[in-house]
């Protein structure tokens, strides 16, 4: 009888590309009744600066870009010292659009996968980053979403036109991550057709591109009025 041993062949593991975060606080902050939400506190910090660090201790992002607004380069440029991924402090655009792409500029020649993320985020999980990050490696393109849970309404006028199906909806969040040449490009197009995207995902289903959904989470709220800040820290010290 051949006792000889019968081994697999090893699976080949694929590489994580280098990859890089843009951190996007350059907005006015419009509908926060007067808060900065970029330096507002969160348990005794600014909230950028609890976004920034967990992009920092996330193993798969090697580099990070923030970009803000004029007046806030020098005050977060002293509260990222510390922060080594933290290559450059930039200053935004006139659209958030813009924002993104002076920050993909600011990335080094090095960077292959590109992780966009909301400033305004700041309840971020490293898991999240991490998981995003490995199914852009595999697919190009990839952003995190969870279902929603009310009935959404297409409404024109006041008047309801159409009741989407529920299970097919989800809502996206950041980070979304990309092939950093695809989404230069995605972002380009956009322009040259005078097209306003929503978010990065948009820039890049128009040009026919498909975006990887993985598993968000729903501590990962956008603060964008005085109720998520409230909702914000709330969520923080159950965390902590």
């Amino acid at each position: 009888m051949d006792t000889t041993k019968i081994t697999k062949p090893a699976r080949k593991v694929l590489k994580v590309k280098r990859c890089g975060a843009v951190i996007v606080a350059a907005g006015n902050a419009s509908r926060m009744g007067g808060i900065d939400k970029v330096m507002a506190e969160l348990m005794g910090e600014p909230m950028i600066v609890r976004t920034v660090r967990t992009f920092q201790a996330c193993d798969v992002i090697k580099e990070i870009v923030v970009v803000t607004r004029p007046d806030l380069i020098v005050p977060i440029s002293d509260l990222c010292r510390g922060m080594d991924k933290v290559t450059a402090v930039v200053c935004g655009g006139s659209s958030r659009q813009e924002s993104v792409e002076l920050g993909l500029n600011a990335l080094s020649k090095k960077i292959e996968l590109a992780a966009v993320q909301d400033g305004a985020r700041p309840l971020i999980c490293w898991q999240v980053i991490d998981r995003t990050v490995c199914a852009a490696n595999s697919y190009g393109a990839a952003a995190p979403a969870i279902p929603v849970k009310d009935t959404i309404k297409v409404v024109t006028g006041g008047i309801v036109k159409e009741t989407p199906d529920r299970k097919t909806l989800q809502a996206v969040q950041t980070p979304q991550v990309f092939d950093i040449d695809l989404l230069k490009g995605a972002l380009k197009k956009a322009k040259e057709d005078g097209a306003e995207v929503t978010d990065d995902c948009s820039a890049v289903e128009r040009l026919g591109m498909s975006v990887k959904i993985v598993e968000g989470d729903e501590r990962n709220i956008k603060v964008t009025t005085p109720m998520d800040l409230k909702i914000a820290k709330l969520l923080l010290e159950e965390m902590l």
